[in-house]
């Protein structure tokens, strides 16, 4: 009986210092998601200026070079491009698409959808580097909430289960 007890209590710390680092981890996949978003406008900016594909086709090449979270707008954006204009599509898949950046990072990248594909390639580019320079100032917040909250949930996470597992013996 006292086995018993004994892994339950250690399987509540457990599950708490999970839950713990999995709250981290959120922190972490921001981090990473909005640098991948930076690196995909970069290419997107070279692909406008030195090949003038349709965005369409950039999308879609952007989608398979990028991680799962990030070509998932790029893929959805190309996808909705069929039934609608490129800002519009753009300004969608950043709403439904599913990964782990903040409102304000999702209203950052949908400013590039007011000239996408109403302009010439200057003006494309120009709402490109605008958008990358407001991305910038998200990614210096991002790195910064990460940096505050990381060790916090980790550190929280286990407490929490020690408080738990002291409270129970």
């Amino acid at each position: 009986m006292q086995i018993l007890k004994y892994f339950m209590l250690f399987f509540i710390l457990v599950a708490c210092s999970l839950v713990g680092r999995y709250l981290s981890k959120k922190y972490v996949m921001r981090v990473k998601e909005l640098e991948e978003m930076r690196n995909a406008l970069n290419m997107f900016q070279s692909k406008i200026k030195f090949t003038y594909e349709p965005i369409a086709e950039i999308f879609q090449e952007i989608a398979q070079n990028t991680s799962k979270n990030v070509g998932q707008v790029f893929l959805l954006a190309k996808e909705k491009m069929k039934n609608k204009t490129a800002s519009v599509s753009w300004e969608e898949a950043v709403q439904e698409s599913e990964n782990n950046l903040k409102e304000e990072d999702k209203y950052v990248l949908k400013t590039l959808a007011k000239l996408l594909g109403q302009t010439d390639v200057e003006g494309q580019l120009s709402q490109i580097e605008v958008t990358q320079k407001f991305l910038e100032s998200q990614l210096k917040e991002a790195q910064e909430e990460k940096i505050r909250n990381e060790k916090l949930y980790n550190r929280l996470g286990t407490t929490i289960g020690l408080a738990i597992v002291i409270i129970l013996c």
